[in-house]
């Protein structure tokens, strides 16, 4: 099984919300509104979710790093 590593570029990101929209169990909002990965290893269902995030971020301040195992 193909496990990946949610990446956010804190530069890049502007704190519009969507990838804590979008991948609940992986990602929340800080008080202004800027994501925090609480749990970046992504496996099973959840990289679909992740995948969309990840397109879905006006930004593209989100990446997805393969990981052994």
């Amino acid at each position: 099984m193909t496990t990946h590593e949610i990446v956010i570029d804190p530069i890049a990101c502007d704190g519009a919300g969507i990838c804590a929209e979008l991948l609940p169990a992986h990602i929340h909002l800080d008080d202004w509104g800027f994501p925090i990965v609480h749990d970046p290893i992504v496996t099973g269902a959840d990289q679909q979710d992740a995948d969309r995030a990840r397109r879905a971020c006006p930004k593209l301040a989100i990446s997805l790093q393969r990981r052994p195992g």
